[in-house]
């Protein structure tokens, strides 16, 4: 095979932070940006976008200075911007005295005293802090013939109001959701924990999208080395473009090519304060409503905010049913197929004479008929959430009943297996995390596959790789399957299986105690 062919493996498999970027043409490189501020290179470079304006106008004091504001239109507040910048520099100024003896050396300070009162201003000497602030909504107010310009604040763009999350829906608890803007979010998390302690470190990643990013977490509860890790593989990142949250997701995560989540996803601000207290790392992306934590274990994807809500004895009744739920959705399927294929002399006489009836004339194996009630089962969820949520419940109900009873009709699929997949499905929907019910689907199908050709033990052969494979994930250096493995009483008895009262809570539980960050990390 090619040499250019394993080329293009490695560049596939290789972690982001090594790859080499590809530079766009025409696009100004970070090392021409570390230059002082050229206007002329400014606007030679921003003026073919439409959306992109210079006003220029000229300061007449004891020097006429000729002088271009420069906003992007849409992202600017029209109303703060006349108000307090446009109307300071054209009308105020012209009746202030000490403005009339302005000169090229101090009109910089001087604009910066009439600015203070109304915005934030700062002072800017390289082209790209000047062209980052003017594309992340400020206005930059550049003095032709100078290599310093003024960032003034004038931010104001439309965007969603703060609403009640769309996919994580609770009876009791705010109703407060996270939406796309970065400041709405931080500010969420700052109404609940009022904390000097409580630190936001902001970030840009992407080589095109200059994407503002945010790492939350609260000192002297989360552990350094782990946030010293959160910031190196999210500062060694090299991309073009992160456009939502869930790209920085996969760019993370200890274990690429696992189907088990390793980060947490989240819209709900008190789920991500509440982890925040328990040392954890938030990180909030700018235009995504979610924020992701970490590190995070296989019993974080179990739990949903109500179950810090209700009284503890009803939280065990409702984790049981969620963990009971998420074992039917693993091995309902391969038990069925194992069990009517290998293993028949389990089955009670006269449910084996039963299911005997309802498959004599169906055409397919157990296995196949499985596989092919879940492939139409697949088919049926992913156009259920591609159409309009009217039409999307018509097919669900259209696949489940008609289609349903006209296969058992037909004689295609036996109605035992009918039921065996409906429940796979409806016990999918307890667990509470998309995520991870979206790992299990994916790792069902082997073990059905395993279960129909070896029985119960091709099943616990695969069980047994499943198992070994979860032991050996980490999420930012803890133990996926912590406080299980390795065992810790005292978490495992505080927040697992089940909760224990609030009055008994009175320690961090020690689901995050990390041994080294960087052990499940590829360097």
């Amino acid at each position: 095979m090619s040499k250019s062919f394993f080329t293009m493996i490695k560049e596939l498999t290789q972690r982001p932070y090594k790859k080499e970027i590809r530079k766009v043409e025409g696009i100004p490189i970070d090392k021409e940006w570390e230059k002082p501020i050229s206007f002329t290179r400014i606007k030679e470079d921003l003026s073919r976008s439409s959306d992109i304006v210079f006003r220029n106008f000229i300061l007449r004091g004891k020097e006429e200075i000729p002088c271009v504001l420069g906003v992007v239109d849409g992202l600017v507040d029209k109303h703060l911007l006349d108000s307090y910048v446009l109307r300071v520099i054209m009308v105020d100024a012209i009746n202030d005295p000490a403005f009339r003896a302005i000169t090229m050396d101090t009109i910089h300070d001087r604009l910066l005293e009439l600015f203070t009162p109304a915005n934030e201003v700062k002072k800017v000497s390289r082209m790209g802090e000047a062209i980052d602030a003017m594309l992340s909504g400020d206005a930059v107010l550049f003095i032709e013939e100078s290599q310093e310009a003024l960032v003034i604040s004038a931010r104001g763009w439309e965007n969603r109001g703060v609403t009640a999350p769309q996919n994580e829906s609770s009876i009791r608890g705010p109703k407060e959701g996270f939406n796309e803007t970065l400041r709405t979010n931080t500010s969420l998390l700052r109404r609940r924990i009022k904390h000097p302690s409580l630190r936001l470190v902001s970030m840009k990643i992407g080589d095109l999208s200059k994407t503002d990013v945010v790492i939350a977490y609260i000192e002297n509860v989360a552990r350094a080395d782990v946030v010293a890790e959160v910031l190196r593989r999210i500062g060694r990142i090299q991309i073009n473009g992160v456009i939502s949250g869930d790209i920085l997701e996969e760019l993370i995560e200890d274990h690429p090519y696992s189907p088990f989540p390793q980060v947490y996803n989240t819209e709900r601000p008190d789920i991500v304060a509440s982890d925040l207290l328990e040392g954890r790392v938030a990180i909030i992306v700018d235009g995504t409503p979610s924020v992701l934590i970490v590190p995070v274990t296989m019993a974080k994807f179990m739990q949903v905010n109500e179950d810090y809500y209700e009284r503890a004895m009803i939280v065990v009744l409702i984790r049981s049913v969620r963990y009971w739920g998420a074992f039917i959705a693993v091995l309902a399927p391969s038990l069925y197929i194992a069990v009517t294929t290998f293993h028949q002399e389990l089955i009670p006489t006269s449910l084996a004479l039963s299911i005997s009836a309802g498959r004599d004339a169906v055409p397919f194996s157990a296995l196949g008929e499985a596989l092919l009630m879940l492939l139409a089962l697949e088919i049926l969820q992913e156009a259920g959430l591609r159409l309009p949520k009217p039409i999307g419940q018509t097919i669900g109900i259209v696949g489940a009943l008609i289609i349903g009873d006209a296969a058992v009709k037909a004689s295609l699929i036996s109605p035992i297996m009918v039921i065996v997949i409906g429940l796979t499905a409806v016990s999918s929907y307890t667990i509470p995390s998309y995520d991870l019910a979206m790992g299990i689907r994916l790792i069902r199908l082997p073990l059905m596959i395993l279960a129909g050709t070896m029985g119960f033990f091709g099943l616990g052969v695969g069980l047994y790789l499943v198992l070994i494979h979860v032991l050996g994930l980490r999420s930012f250096g803890t133990p996926y399957l912590s406080p299980i493995a390795p065992l810790r009483i005292r978490a495992f008895l505080q927040d697992t299986f089940v909760r224990a009262p609030w009055w008994a809570s009175r320690k961090i539980p020690e689901l995050v105690d990390t041994h080294d960050p960087k052990s499940g990390g590829k360097k």
